[in-house]
């Protein structure tokens, strides 16, 4: 079994962009933030502390804007390193630096259980009273709640080498 703390330190990138995430999506809900730590040598490795959000789509976005960053930040980085390596098989220093930053963003995409909790709350009530949004969600906190238990399973790393590395080979498969 490795650390949680040397994967941490290993990912740390990911770390940062997933609690940048979350303030970003405070910011931009005017959610107002109490206390950040983007990274740290502890459990947990970052986190954004902010005020109560009572309006469900803000709490959404707040909870899973690390998904969509992460996520988007994961392929916007893997896409353009993966061109030397894969089409032209070059052992590039900078591509891999690259891939390696997008697959360390990546794996910290899914959201904690502790914003699955808030997220579950919410969602109970927003779809008794008819939110949409809230509605959909419950099968997506679901899934974040089997997603942080395999993590035990190194679904956090499959889901960011899949990404990263799968997808663009993917696509570049589809150009050449």
């Amino acid at each position: 079994m490795i650390p949680g703390i040397l994967i941490a330190l290993l990912t740390f990138p990911g770390v940062i962009v997933h609690e940048a995430a979350h303030m970003l999506f405070c910011r931009l809900r005017g959610v107002a933030v109490f206390d950040a730590c983007f990274f740290r040598l502890g459990n947990p490795c970052g986190y954004v502390s902010h005020e109560r959000v009572n309006d469900f789509n803000s709490l959404f976005l707040v909870a899973v804007g690390p998904f969509i960053v992460n996520s988007l930040l994961c392929v916007v980085f893997c896409l353009p390193a993966s061109v030397p390596v894969s089409m032209f098989g070059q052992q590039d220093l900078v591509s891999y630096f690259f891939l390696w930053l997008g697959v360390s963003i990546g794996m910290h995409a899914f959201p904690s259980t502790g914003d699955a909790q808030n997220l579950w709350r919410a969602a109970k009530v927003g779809a008794r009273q008819g939110n949409v949004l809230a509605m959909m969600s419950l099968p997506l906190v679901v899934v974040i709640y089997a997603a942080n238990l395999a993590r035990f399973f190194w679904i956090d790393y499959a889901y960011g080498v899949a990404l990263g590395l799968g997808l663009p080979e993917l696509v570049l498969k589809r150009i050449a």
